[in-house]
C-alpha cells in the first residue's frame, strides 16, 4: 500500500504517519526502487497498533520502547509485557477517571430534570 492509501484507511495524515515511523514509533517501512513508501500487511499492523494506543493515550514514548523491544528479538517479551501491562494500568486509570465524570454529569442531570418537572432546582452547583 502506498502511505496515500494507508493515510485514508485510518484517517490519519501523511506527517503522522511519517512521523510515527522517524521516531520509532512503527518500524521503518521498506520503500519501493523509487524511493515509496510500501506498507506490508506487517506494517499496516504495526500502524493500526499505534492509532489504537494513541486514542487511548498510550505515551509516544511507551510505544517507541515497545516496537524497539520488539525488534531486539524474543528475549524482551517479559520487558514487552511489561509494558503493556503498565500501558494497561495507565489507559484503566483514565477509564475510571472518564467513569467518575460520568457519574457526576449524570447525577448533575438528573437534579436537572427533576428541577424543569418542578420548577425548583434543589441544589447549588
Amino acid at each position: 500500500m502506498t502511505i496515500k492509501e494507508v493515510c485514508k484507511q485510518f484517517d490519519i495524515s501523511a506527517d503522522t504517519l511519517r512521523y510515527y515511523e522517524r521516531v520509532g514509533v512503527i518500524p521503518k517501512v521498506k520503500r519501493t526502487k523509487g524511493g515509496i513508501r510500501d506498507y506490508s500487511e506487517e506494517d499496516i499492523s504495526w500502524v493500526e497498533n499505534a492509532i489504537c494506543m494513541r486514542s487511548a493515550g498510550v505515551p509516544v514514548e511507551m510505544l517507541i520502547e515497545y516496537v524497539k523491544l520488539y525488534q531486539e528479538g524474543d528475549n524482551t517479551l517479559e520487558a514487552r509485557r511489561d509494558l503493556l501491562i503498565e500501558a494497561r494500568v495507565e489507559v484503566q486509570n483514565k477509564i475510571d477517571q472518564y467513569v467518575e465524570t460520568l457519574n457526576k454529569l449524570n447525577f448533575k442531570i438528573s437534579r436537572y430534570e427533576e428541577a424543569v418537572k418542578t420548577g425548583v432546582l434543589s441544589w447549588e452547583e
